[in-house]
């Protein structure tokens, strides 16, 4: 493990645990709980304190990880706000025999710290100097806007309205296993209980195999203790000529309370592409909307992708999103 105050690596080895399936690459849920982590690690470094994950930004999954594969994790500051910290994670691995790494996935991250009552706390302000880190500095800024036009554009639709739209759900308690020493479920594993669910939706709908591409727009709301019980929903919402584009939600509530005092904790939207039997890309079955709740979700779903393709263009140390 390599540590500064502005930059951590981690580095370990794909375990079988991690595919997504007997044979398979490591999951994209996986992937992310590794990118969380290393975050955390980099954003308590900088602030010298406890933060939160309040969003990740688009990540693409481009090329798989293997059971066996080294990997490295390596989470860079590169902008901050008054509490916030913008955070690149960029994944890579190697067969350990030839020792080359290449680039997997990278996204950006935005923790924020905050006190021992929850409440923001800022954190000392990163100056960057070099051109690579005024680039980078500039990208996130640039990123921020487009986040705020995808947060805006989430927080109106309106998921409430009837619909025919294919499904799927799971339901546990949060467990001692998935919090962070802050007590607070680790936003990478609310992100792998997303993917879970993505995948069942996704699978369902296509009948077939299908793997996580992209993931994105990832807010964080409330946090989810130990104990509490978890309800993640995915629904899709349009489909492309290979892909399925699902949005999760994520619930959260304590038993004794019931059902009725749950709290959206987070959301996100996942994109899986459908695959044959030899695990390559297949076209995914059309789904057609036909309630107008579902005709405006597919609508907004186009839009989330007019939105993402609105940059300039990635440069060779970015990872181009979809």
């Amino acid at each position: 493990m390599h540590l500064s105050d502005r930059q951590i690596t981690l580095r370990f080895m794909a375990a079988p645990t991690d595919v997504a399936t007997l044979g398979g690459g490591v999951r994209g849920g996986r992937i992310l709980e590794w990118v969380d982590k290393a975050a955390y690690a980099c954003a308590a470094a900088w602030s010298g304190g406890y933060s939160v994950t309040a969003y990740v930004g688009n990540i693409s999954f481009g090329r798989d990880i293997d059971s066996g594969d080294i990997v490295e994790v390596t989470a860079t500051l590169i902008l901050t706000g008054r509490s916030s910290m913008h955070i690149e994670c960029r994944v890579a691995s190697a067969d350990p025999r030839l020792g080359e790494f290449t680039e997997a996935s990278r996204c950006i991250l935005v923790f924020v710290a905050v006190d021992d009552d929850g409440t923001p706390t800022p954190v000392r302000q990163w100056r960057p100097v070099l051109p690579d880190d005024l680039d980078r500095a500039a990208y996130a800024a640039e990123r921020t806007e487009v986040r705020n036009r995808i947060t805006a554009a989430m927080a109106g639709a309106d998921y409430g309205a009837p619909s025919t739209a294919p499904e799927a759900s799971t339901r546990f308690l949060a467990a001692p296993t998935d919090v962070n020493w802050g007590g607070n479920t680790h936003g990478g594993r609310v992100m792998g209980w997303i993917d879970d669910a993505a995948y069942l939706c996704g699978v369902r709908w296509c009948g077939g195999e299908a793997v996580t591409v992209y993931m994105g727009g990832v807010r964080f709301y409330e946090p989810i203790r130990i104990g509490q019980v978890v309800e993640v929903s995915a629904r899709l919402i349009h489909t492309g000529r290979q892909t399925m584009h699902v949005s999760v939600h994520v619930h959260a509530h304590w038993p004794r309370d019931g059902r009725q005092t749950r709290r959206l904790a987070a959301h996100g939207l996942t994109v899986l592409a459908a695959l044959d039997a030899d695990g390559d890309a297949a076209p995914a079955p059309t789904w057609t909307p036909r309630l107008p709740g579902d005709v405006a979700l597919d609508r907004h779903a186009r839009e989330l992708i007019a939105i993402r393709g609105q940059r300039r263009p990635a440069r060779e140390h970015r990872m181009v999103e979809i």
